[in-house]
């Protein structure tokens, strides 16, 4: 079962087979939100946690393939750890954890810097002869011996620390029910999210890949293949068949998709649920 957490009404994946797994197997493709551990300052590339669509979301628990869970609200801790004894146990732990990483650095370290002094040995030699002259010229012949070696050592605040990228102790969890309305998942019951996913799941069940359409205005962008590899053909517009569109709405919607080279898709659904498209295009006068 694929993991999906959520926190303030909005679905994250931060497994990676399960992101690989959504994209090859289910068509999902989600969007990345995540800082790169390794360039974290920049927002060209992204990485986990994968965050999904609520449509997305309700469409893989529907089916049987992933499950909705959170993590409840921990209690704040006092003054004293010792109150808390898995807390003070998880310190104890993480401190031992640094300081044997601080050990095996400092040893690598040591032999890495005697490796480069072997091979600078030479020059050093030839730097103290130098030395050694200039102090007899000037008088003093005393030069004292300098160990390099024993010399260096590694200040903590320049140790590596790792960055990890997955919870090990995730802590309690409790399962979210999507049927029911909540702070968690706000989605159950609106008339527009039923409209989104009922197009939504109509546009999967056919084949296409369905992401976000908000860069190009629309509430989809539907694509005939990975969106890695192909462009997208529509723009998908979810309306309600009670609510009228203005004219102006028309035009826009039309021209847009031109001059993008897409068709927007008017959905809508029936009341049995039947789902309604009206492909729009401008054709521009005579």
């Amino acid at each position: 079962m694929i993991r999906i957490h959520i926190l303030e009404g909005k679905a994250f994946v931060w497994n990676y087979a399960d992101v690989r797994k959504m994209r090859e197997e289910y068509r999902i493709v989600g969007k990345l939100v995540g800082a790169l551990a390794r360039k974290p300052r920049q927002n060209v590339r992204l990485g986990l946690p994968l965050q999904l669509l609520p449509e997305e979301a309700r469409l893989l628990v529907e089916k049987g393939l992933a499950i909705l869970f959170k993590n409840p609200a921990s209690q704040p801790l006092g003054d004293d750890p010792s109150q808390d004894p898995s807390a003070l146990e998880e310190m104890t732990a993480y401190q031992k954890g640094l300081e044997e990483n601080y050990q095996e650095q400092v040893q690598l370290t040591a032999e890495q810097r005697k490796t480069v002094l072997g091979s600078l040995a030479e020059r050093i030699a030839q730097g103290r002869a130098k030395k050694q002259q200039q102090k007899e010229e000037e008088g003093d012949p005393s030069l004292k011996p300098v160990d390099l070696e024993s010399s260096f050592v590694l200040p903590r605040q320049s140790m590596m620390v790792q960055l990890p990228t997955e919870r090990i102790h995730p802590g309690a969890e409790e399962e979210v029910d999507w049927q029911v309305q909540s702070q968690d998942w706000p989605y159950a019951g609106q008339s527009d999210h039923e409209i989104r996913y009922s197009i939504f799941r109509n546009l999967w069940e056919r084949g296409y890949y369905v992401t976000s359409g908000s860069k190009f205005g629309g509430d989809f962008l539907v694509y005939p293949g990975d969106p890695m590899r192909f462009h997208a053909h529509y723009i998908a517009l979810c309306v309600s068949k009670d609510v009228p569109l203005s004219l102006g709405d028309l035009v826009s919607a039309g021209r847009l998709g031109t001059n993008v080279k897409k068709t927007v898709l008017l959905c809508s659904v029936d009341q049995d649920g039947t789902a309604v498209y009206t492909s729009l295009q401008w054709s521009g006068m005579q």
